[in-house]
């Protein structure tokens, strides 16, 4: 295991209190019983906590100056912030009252450097025009491409995305578990304890009334997913919440899912003013057969959205999401193929790539 933080100080008590906050992160903590001994790991872990005993021993060691060096220490005074400046720490941490700053930042140091998740959010231009459809068959797509997948279902009354997957019987977290949820998520946490079907990890909805969950939950959450996964796919309702807003904040790419109507054309018109509010990049994703006629380049036209590609309904679909088993349904298809080339125009890299690579 990589070493995620290096503890320097000569109080037994201290290390102690610090590797305990180091496991409740689940990060790897060694103790530097003074300069002398950190030296030769000085610049390795992200993390160096200076306990305020050793802050002295520190400065004068010569030590290299470096980013990510905090003092620990039980009193805030004015003495102990002349100590941080002189051992090279940029920031104080006073305990007990910061043991969530430090358990959050030990989480933070252990987990690797490998880029971010592109997030991509699915919204349907009418009710059941299918965007919660596309979002799973994009999951499963990209699982079956060996990426580490999130799905995220933002519309509490959506009926849960879990349920087309056969997952609402699997034990695991879902939002309400998160509603109150506060500081950093840690993203070996999240993916151990979300229901998931090989790569690909769900986030959905407990059933009967759903509960309100917190700015702080959300942002929590989003931001672990995209340190976490490799594509983050949020099925994002047409009236989209404060979950949904957060959503199309951070994603990279919309798609608007049209189906070939006249109605649904309209719809889409107005929604994708109100996307725009919200998330730059919108792609137009026109759906057929057209009951009357209407071609996807008149979609496309009337809205003056980039298009992101069509595709047929699949019939097949309303009778294997009622079963719970659209994985076996999306195994081939007009929506599998659509889904297949999205994915390659996102040129998206598993996460083990880029671990090695970081």
């Amino acid at each position: 295991m990589n070493l995620a933080a290096l503890i320097v100080t000569g109080d037994p008590a201290l290390a102690d209190g610090l590797l305990r906050l180091a496991a409740a992160a689940d990060a790897h903590a060694e103790v530097a019983y003074g300069a002398d001994e950190a030296r030769a790991a000085w610049t390795w872990p992200s993390l160096i906590l200076v306990g305020a005993d050793s802050a002295q021993d520190v400065a004068s060691a010569g030590l290299q100056r470096r980013p990510g060096v905090v003092l620990v220490t039980g009193d805030a005074t004015s003495d102990a912030y002349r100590l941080a400046v002189e051992a090279g720490a940029q920031d104080v941490a006073l305990l007990p009252d910061h043991e969530d700053w430090l358990i959050n930042a030990f989480a933070a140091a252990g987990e690797p450097e490998s880029g971010w998740a592109t997030t991509l959010c699915v919204v349907g231009s009418r009710g059941g025009a299918g965007a919660s459809v596309l979002a799973a068959a994009l999951g499963l797509a990209a699982a079956g491409q060996g990426l580490r997948t999130l799905l995220v279902d933002a519309d509490p009354y959506g009926g849960g995305v879990d349920l087309m997957l056969g997952l609402e019987e699997h034990e695991g977290v879902r939002w309400h578990d998160l509603a109150e949820r506060r500081g950093r998520l840690s993203t070996a946490t999240l993916r151990e304890t979300l229901p998931r079907s090989g790569d690909l990890s769900v986030l959905s909805w407990r059933r009967g009334e759903p509960v309100p969950v917190s700015d702080d939950a959300v942002s929590s959450l989003f931001d672990a997913a995209v340190r976490g996964f490799d594509l983050v796919v949020v099925d994002v309702p047409r009236y989209p919440g404060d979950v949904g807003r957060a959503a199309l904040r951070s994603a990279d790419t919309t798609l608007l899912l049209v189906p070939a109507e006249v109605r649904a054309t309209v719809a889409a018109d107005g929604l994708a003013v109100t996307l725009r509010r919200d998330t730059a990049d919108v792609r137009l994703v026109v759906q057929g057969p057209a009951p009357g006629g209407l071609t996807a380049d008149a979609v496309t036209r009337a809205l003056d959205l980039p298009s992101a590609g069509t595709f047929e309904r699949d019939r097949r679909l309303p009778a294997a999401i009622d079963e719970g088993d659209l994985a076996r349904a999306c195994r081939r298809g007009p929506l599998t193929e659509f889904c297949s080339t999205i994915l390659a125009d996102l040129a998206l890299q598993p996460y083990a790539y880029r671990e090695e690579a970081a």
